[in-house]
């Protein structure tokens, strides 16, 4: 069902029989902010959840999302990324076993039913018009939306007029913490993980002439000794490239370590199965465009950017790439390094922003 079918779901009543199967516990931060949202919902009034890479945003939905759906309410969680789509939508089936539940992204399969609860990239939602009580957007500030003004626009058209919307992110831009402030919305902020760890500080490396060195097919030797003792220790790694050309060279030449790591982009078809292979542990890392930057949890994975000095690395970005590592509870630290060709303000602002939020968070 695609399309105008939509149109009709004003006028459709949902079940109220939801359950929510999840047997975790919050944190006193995870509970309170959990509250907050919940209240704000409640009241058809926005709000904000800023709450550091790590910190179970995720799970801090839950309630607010079956209380709307007990109402009878039909609930709209959207994202940016395809990734963060793949990543929430079975954890949501799981938690949500009452309830139809449908993903829509690019080359979604068909689904059955008519759901009450959608988890959809921002983009998907142009099929959409007045269709929902509470919108939920996850990683607000992620790109495309914060820089496409029609995919903004877009959220508010899905909604009903009354509905409140529900921002998530570890990194709110300037733009959207000014909305909050001037339009009064609720806010929840959490500056510690829910394991309770600090956030891995990342560490700067120089790789002079990386770009001309990869492109005359030779890997920067700190970079083959960095990537050949993730192998040896077995540590599942990202690797962040400015670009999928300059990516697209160097993947023959870091199979020549390991036959077995795999490259992945926005466009790559297979990119759900190569995540899903690094996380069963069946390959021992992937090479990445910033596609994964947000909304992929690997267990133990260890991250490096190659040329954290390029434009595409922003302060957010390198804020997210960081916040991959250490999310595990049996694995709460790990490496991240920035290799750089010369240290950007955008890298010193990503590493004073961790150390800001661990010392708030800490005390340290």
């Amino acid at each position: 069902m695609y399309g105008s079918s939509y149109m009709e779901w004003a006028k459709l009543k949902f079940p109220t029989h939801h359950i929510l199967d999840w047997d975790g516990t919050f944190t006193e931060a995870q509970a309170q902010a959990s509250q907050q949202l919940n209240e704000s919902i409640q009241q058809n009034h926005n709000h904000l959840i800023h709450a550091v890479c790590g910190a179970g945003k995720t799970e801090i939905l839950f309630p607010a999302v079956l209380a709307a759906l007990q109402q009878g309410k039909r609930v709209c969680l959207a994202t940016p990324r395809t990734d963060v789509v793949l990543e929430l939508f079975p954890r949501f089936q799981k938690v949500f076993p009452n309830t139809i539940l449908h993903a829509y992204y690019g080359n979604a399969p068909q689904q059955q039913g008519l759901p009450q609860l959608i988890i959809a990239t921002t983009h998907q939602l142009y099929r959409f018009e007045n269709a929902f009580d509470v919108v939920i957007v996850d990683e607000a500030d992620a790109f495309p939306y914060t820089f496409d003004k029609a995919l903004q626009k877009a959220v508010f058209k899905v909604k009903k007029a009354s509905a409140p919307l529900a921002l998530v992110t570890a990194t709110p831009s300037p733009q959207i913490l000014a909305k909050v402030k001037r339009e009064k919305w609720g806010y929840s902020f959490i500056p510690k993980r829910y394991h309770g760890h600090p956030l891995p500080v990342p560490t700067f490396e120089s790789l002079w002439s990386y770009n001309k060195m990869i492109t005359k097919g030779k890997i920067p030797t700190k970079l083959i000794q960095w990537t050949k003792m993730r192998i040896a220790q077995k540590e599942p790694f990202l690797i962040f490239f400015p670009t999928i050309q300059l990516m697209g060279i160097a993947t023959p030449l870091f199979q020549q370590l390991h036959e077995d790591i795999l490259s992945v982009h926005a466009e790559d078809v297979d990119r759900k199965e190569k995540v899903t292979k690094l996380r069963n542990e069946e390959i021992p890392g992937l090479l990445t465009t910033t596609i994964l930057e947000r909304g992929i949890t690997i267990k133990n994975v260890q991250v490096a950017v190659v040329g954290a000095e390029s434009k595409i690395f922003t302060s957010s970005a390198l804020i997210q790439i960081s916040g991959r590592v250490g999310r595990n509870v049996n694995y709460p630290a790990g490496e991240i390094v920035f290799y750089h060709h010369g240290i950007t303000t955008e890298m010193d602002e990503a590493r004073n922003e961790i150390l800001r939020l661990n010392k708030e968070g800490f005390g340290k």
